[in-house]
């Protein structure tokens, strides 16, 4: 188990900045343009990667519309398997000028391929690693497939059992690829946030020894930046131009400026988490004088005993620390000792 990852040459995992995805999906709404605005958009708001996916409609699935194939519930409630993916899919005559795009503007490219014929295009298109969508997490063939390209692996574990991430996890082990990051992730859209259970990051972590991101489907950025003060080394959210362009992952993503406002508080929660640190910090320094110590609170005449009445602990930290004050008292001074004094071992005997 490795506990970083390296990622196009950047190190992911604990002590290094999230590695933050954003994905575009459907949101090119059908426009090659668009997803090429997406990519400048992205990398303008913070992003350090942006992620597309690899399939057909007759890759995911069949061009059918028994009960089977007909969504009940949920954002794309009334829609059929088949044409839900005929609508949301990247062209894959597009994904050579995204790529160059991408390198073009300086942001990371990825994708997720969803069967090993998108796999075998990826790997000619030159990808340096992969993403498995949470709905794949299950598909065992294609998890050795990808993990035999030897690149490293971010895997979503949405809707996946303990066991099945297990199994999931071993199956790109044996292979002998341990590049590999989890991803917490609520397979719903949006997600609710009281249903994102992020303490499992921890729990994942734990378990695994690896890096844990977060694959976020809910609105705005609360559920990215508490996943970052949890551990989480990696943040994906899907990301728009405007959501008033209507595509079938247009209701729960992101727009510019409020990606651009999750990276800068994601930053300044890293910041915040800082590394452990006891003692006076830099910006504590100038108050560290303001701490307890011990004080001549009364006039003591050279030869006279300190007693309660004429030694205290108060502020400022000039004087001996409080923890002398048992040891001093019943002490003679061997000076006089105006009140306001710091109390020094000198002063006593």
């Amino acid at each position: 188990m490795e506990s970083t990852l390296t990622i196009n040459g950047r190190m992911v995992g604990d002590g290094y900045p999230a590695y933050i995805i954003a994905e575009m999906s459907a949101n090119h709404a059908g426009s090659i343009e668009r997803a090429l605005e997406l990519i400048h958009a992205a990398k303008e708001a913070g992003a350090d990667c942006v992620k597309i996916q690899t399939y057909t409609a007759d890759t995911m699935t069949i061009d059918c519309h028994n009960e089977y194939f007909e969504i009940e519930k949920g954002t794309w409630e009334g829609e059929n398997l088949y044409g839900l993916y005929q609508k949301a899919y990247t062209p894959w005559e597009w994904q050579e000028a995204l790529r160059d795009e991408a390198a073009k503007v300086g942001i990371d490219f990825l994708s997720t391929p969803f069967d090993n014929t998108s796999v075998d295009f990826l790997e000619k298109l030159g990808v340096r690693f992969y993403k498995i969508a949470s709905f794949e997490l299950v598909d065992i063939p294609l998890l050795e497939y990808i993990a035999s390209k030897n690149k490293p692996i971010i895997m979503s574990t949405a809707m996946g059992t303990l066991e099945e991430i297990n199994e999931a996890v071993e199956t790109i082990y044996r292979t002998g690829n341990r590049q590999l990051a989890l991803m917490k992730c609520s397979s719903a859209y949006p997600a609710k946030c009281e249903e994102m259970n992020l303490g499992t990051i921890r729990d994942l972590k734990a378990r695994f020894g690896i890096p844990i991101g977060l694959s976020d489907h809910s609105m705005g950025a609360f559920s990215a930046v508490t996943a970052v003060a949890l551990g989480a080394s990696i943040i994906e959210k899907h990301f728009c131009i405007s959501r008033a362009i209507r595509n079938p992952d247009s209701s729960f993503s992101m727009e510019p400026q409020e990606f651009r406002e999750m990276v800068r508080e994601v930053r300044k929660v890293e910041k915040a988490i800082g590394t452990v640190q006891y003692g006076v910090s830099r910006q504590e320094e100038s108050n560290a004088c303001f701490r307890r110590s011990l004080f001549v609170v009364q006039d003591i005449a050279a030869g006279e005993t300190l007693t309660p009445e004429n030694i205290r602990s108060i502020r400022p930290a000039y004087g001996l620390k409080p923890k002398h004050y048992k040891e001093v008292l019943g002490q003679r001074a061997k000076r006089d000792l105006k009140r306001g004094t710091p109390l020094s071992f000198e002063d006593i005997g």
